[in-house]
């Protein structure tokens, strides 16, 4: 043979014997072998009590040094937080926390760390301002912890006012009641006195005494609202000799008085739950009060409320339909079940129902782009299903949507909850009942009713006024605490009255005690505008909110009341933190012992790295490079062939 047969015979050898490989298909086991270290989490403290405490230092060196250490690296990966309001990545640490929420840590923690080992180490003085019992909390976290207590055990003698009751709201020519809870800690028995002020006038003064046993104190009196606005005051417990914190002697509050309230009634043929629920969220704000009528006992004193609230009419509220139509009253109608459609849809020239004697379950899904006031998404999709009747229904007049239907989590094209406005008057339709589990769901979902009745607070202040809308809307609460939130939110219509989202927005903030002037531009957020003043000094403002475009501008007055609940503790919190460590299976540490931490960490039989192998059966037909040698071999041989005349 010549060594160009000698060749193909080779190539075409290699060709086949792919080939046959191919269809025995054996199959190769591979292994692979990785080591999964244990996670170490660090979560510092970045509020302001601990730089109050004076241990900011500290806890930036301590810091520095888990994350530095090279033994800890190497057994653990090391992975670090922050936290006051809520919970970051570790970037810088700043101690400029006006609240901290330890709950939300280990909220937070549970869903991440869920399936993983990872110890935690918490840095803090365990004093939290705010958010569920965090030892609750933690029993959820499955994961040792080990907390490092930034203070000290010792007792300093201190007089302070515990927390300060008193209602948002006051009516002119009234007394509105005030309640101190005032607290001693110390072993001598001590005299004082109770001073609350009205700028340089004293308005209210008791003397207090405190020992040991005796070292709480409840104090009750009402004070006058004389004038129409918002009236600062501050409470004050005179300190001792020799007091270490007087910051929390001292606490300022404020009263807004208005001149009359707003009358709602709620009008109804039969009871219902809804109707309990609608009256404790309306009254919620001290400004109105709710009166449940039945159709008979309303036809006489319509007169007398802003708004009528009418659940479910039928035929008995024929002559109620007729005298708020004389009276031209604004109204919110509840649509449910027991509704008499066929009597609406005679009574009323707005809309019309569908009437097919079925019941069906609809669920919320809020309208972004609803424009008559400002709405907040409160997480209406999670509400359960109000039940209401089946059908269409048809509007006659222009109308809003706040919010639409959904049906199994499908979106209709209908309205769930709608606003019009006709003749200068103000209707509301729910087409649904059951609203009361939207109340208890709203508070499973954030731990306070309040989100739900702001909601349904705005909603009665649209219907309970017929004042014309303006171009420029506001929202703005008239005074501030000092640790909470400060937004001002604004919305602005083009002159169809249609939110117009390409306007510029910019608010000039003036400081009436300084003359200090800022400018903040606002910020688009869904339907509204907003600037978030958090960051102001406690002081009065006056503010401008213009838009860039139009010559259009609003102004208004509020005032940040001075309060930093962050300065109200002298020690940590020892005991609840040793708590914490021994019911998760951990170890306390104060800041100084950190040494014997990281040995305790380090020594620690559970935290180990866990040795994974991996085996992956692989099929011969899955080695592209096999394919690849086939292809090779052929074609080689064919130009081979070719070349040599032999094809």
């Amino acid at each position: 043979m010549s060594k160009l047969d000698m060749l193909f015979s080779f190539l075409r050898f290699v060709t086949i014997f792919s080939v046959l490989l191919l269809l025995i298909n054996p199959k190769f086991k591979h292994s692979s072998q990785t080591i999964e270290k244990p996670t170490l989490v660090i979560a510092v403290d970045n509020s302001s009590s601990v730089k109050y405490l004076n241990k900011d230092k500290e806890v930036q060196d301590l810091a520095n040094q888990l994350l530095s250490d090279q033994k800890l690296q190497g057994k653990f990966n090391i992975e670090a937080y922050s936290f006051g309001e809520s919970v970051n990545k570790l970037d810088t640490i700043s101690f400029s926390g006006k609240q901290t929420n330890i709950d939300r840590v280990f909220k937070q923690f549970s869903q991440i760390y869920k399936q993983a080992t990872a110890p935690t180490i918490l840095i803090t003085d365990g004093n939290q301002t705010y958010g569920n019992d965090y030892l609750f909390t933690s029993s959820h976290y499955k994961q040792p912890i080990y907390p490092i207590i930034l203070g000290d055990t010792v007792t300093y003698t201190d007089l302070k006012i515990q927390q300060l009751n008193v209602n948002k709201y006051a009516y002119l020519k009234n007394k509105f009641p005030v309640e101190a809870i005032l607290v001693f800690n110390g072993n001598k028995s001590i005299n004082s006195r109770f001073v609350v002020t009205n700028g340089n006038t004293t308005v209210y003064s008791e003397p207090v005494s405190f020992s040991k046993n005796n070292n709480s104190r409840i104090i009750n009196f009402t004070l006058p609202a004389n004038k129409v606005g918002v009236g600062s005051y501050k409470a004050t417990i005179q300190p001792i000799d020799n007091e270490k914190n007087t910051i929390n002697n001292s606490k300022n509050f404020a009263v807004e008085v208005i001149d009359q309230k707003t009358k709602i009634a709620i009008v109804s043929d039969f009871p219902h739950p809804d109707l309990g629920v609608l009256k404790r969220s309306i009254e919620s704000n001290e400004q109105r009060i709710v009166t449940f009528l039945n159709p008979k006992e309303a036809i006489d004193r319509l007169e007398d409320f802003q708004l009528i609230i009418l659940n479910q009419p039928n035929n008995k509220f024929k002559q109620v339909y007729n005298v708020l139509n004389e009276q031209n009253k604004n109204r919110l109608v509840i649509v449910g079940t027991k509704t008499d459609l066929r009597f609406l849809n005679t009574i009323g020239n707005n809309y019309t129902f569908e009437i097919t004697n079925q019941e069906e379950d609809y669920q919320a899904e809020l309208n972004l782009n609803y424009a008559p006031f400002i709405i907040d998404d409160i997480d209406f999709e999670s509400f359960p299903p109000l039940k209401s009747n089946y059908g269409a229904v048809t509007f006659s007049v222009p109308y809003q949507t706040i919010l639409n239907k959904r049906v199994n989590n499908v979106p209709v094209n209908a309205p769930l909850l709608a606003t019009f406005e006709m003749n200068s008057k103000r209707e509301a339709v729910l087409f649904g009942e059951s609203i009361w589990q939207w109340r208890a769901q709203s508070f499973l979902n954030s731990n306070t009713f309040n989100l739900f009745d702001d909601f349904i607070g705005k909603l009665v202040q649209y219907l309970a006024s017929n004042k014309r809308r303006d171009r420029l809307s506001l929202e703005y609460e008239s005074f501030y605490t000092g640790s909470s939130k400060i937004e001002i939110k604004a919305q602005v219509f083009d002159n169809n009255y249609v939110f117009d989202s390409r306007e510029t927005l910019n608010i000039i903030v003036t400081d009436k005690l300084s003359g200090q002037e800022k400018q903040f531009p606002l910020i688009l957020k869904n339907n509204y505008y907003v600037a978030d003043l958090s960051n102001l000094p406690p002081s009065e403002y006056s503010f401008t909110i213009s838009a860039v475009n139009e010559n259009i501008s609003k102004s208004g007055n509020f005032q940040i009341l001075e309060y930093n609940v962050e300065q109200q503790f002298l020690n940590a919190n020892v005991t609840k933190l040793e708590q914490l460590a021994t019911n998760s299976n951990g170890k306390s540490f104060f800041v100084s012992d950190t040494k014997n931490l990281v040995n305790e960490i380090l020594n620690d039989d559970r935290f180990v790295a866990i040795q994974k192998v991996n085996k992956n059966v692989i099929p011969l037909v899955d080695w592209k490079y096999l394919l690849a040698l086939i292809a090779l071999s052929l074609t080689v041989e064919w130009f081979l062939r070719k070349y040599n005349g032999l094809i």
